[in-house]
């Protein structure tokens, strides 16, 4: 680079922390790939308030369903790229969507840069109250006594609680018959009225229906337990191996905005999550706080891009 270009590179670089500070005179947008009232809604709008302190503007929440994400994240591509327009979305839409959505019109290692994590989600694996497995040894157990098909929920083909069911299946050699749902709600009715007989899901999704007795958590899909359900044993635990998911939540920006906005909001996430009433709000609702460096987030990013993209690859998973 010749002096002149380094002096103009400097120059815009000095002019990006000028430019976020202009911005923050209109709110934040945290665009959400997800309908209101839902696991990742409820951690958007924790983190949104104090966040707003972090950052003296206001900070809002809108949501953005459908298309597998898509939506959400082509929302949040047409913003400009000033810092003022975040996407926080799960690692279904950053890291499986690339790999199981054909003509996908965003890749998000190329058109995002990782602002931070918010929030760890591992999946539970959660059964009807009223079944008699103590545990999920005990629930294989009864799958492989079975001459019967055993009916198991998701989310929706190609989800994590999806992933998570066949890393079940390939580590115990027990088979499920896969039901789809759209989305977990309809998928937690049936399984309460006994249509379905389990269905893996986000702790933070499934903690009303546990502290109220209507379902049953048996295994933590994770390689310690969950601080929510204490006393739920890992499958590890249980002697299931090599089921340990990660439905992390997590923010990014158009790969558009400088270096050293991205700096700033990381700053600026990290101390709203570390809050101590936001953690404990986040803890009471499920969700784990956690948060991270950009370049974490990028390397977690392309690890789990590749981790499922083998599963999804060598089971021939397509979305519906």
């Amino acid at each position: 680079m010749n002096k002149r270009n380094l002096l103009l590179a400097s120059a815009l670089l000095a002019m990006a922390p000028l430019c976020f500070a202009q911005a923050s005179g209109k709110p934040l947008r945290i665009v959400s790939s997800f309908s209101p009232g839902g696991p990742v809604d409820f951690v958007a709008r924790t983190l949104a308030e104090q966040l707003g302190r972090e950052l003296k503007r206001p900070v809002i929440v809108e949501n953005k369903p459908g298309a597998n994400g898509a939506l959400g994240a082509m929302e949040t591509l047409r913003g400009e790229p000033d810092g003022s327009t975040l996407w926080i979305t799960s690692v279904g839409a950053a890291a499986i969507n690339p790999v199981l959505v054909p003509k996908l019109p965003y890749n998000t290692q190329r058109d995002f840069v990782p602002i931070s994590l918010v929030a760890n989600n591992v999946e539970v694996l959660v059964v009807n109250a009223k079944d008699p497995s103590s545990d999920a040894a005990a629930f294989i157990q009864a799958v492989k006594a079975s001459k019967e098909s055993t009916a198991m929920a998701s989310s929706g083909s190609g989800s994590v609680p999806h992933l998570a069911l066949i890393q079940l299946e390939e580590s115990t050699g027990a088979r499920f018959l896969h039901v789809p749902y759209k989305g977990m709600a309809p998928a937690f009715t049936d399984l309460m009225g006994g249509q379905v007989k389990g269905v893996f899901a986000d702790v933070a999704a499934i903690m009303a229906q546990v502290q109220g007795g209507r379902l049953k958590a048996i295994g933590i899909a994770s390689s310690k337990r969950h601080p929510a359900l204490p006393d739920v044993k890992t499958f590890e635990e249980q002697g299931i191996k090599a089921v340990d998911t990660n439905n992390w939540y997590a923010l990014f920006a158009s790969a558009k905005t400088p270096a050293p906005v991205v700096e700033q909001l990381n700053k600026a996430v990290r101390a709203a999550l570390a809050d101590p009433q936001v953690n404990a709000r986040l803890m009471s609702g499920g969700a784990e706080p956690k948060s991270s460096t950009p370049q974490e987030l990028g390397a977690l990013l392309k690890a789990d891009t590749e981790k499922w993209a083998t599963l999804i690859k060598s089971r021939n998973i397509t979305a519906e």
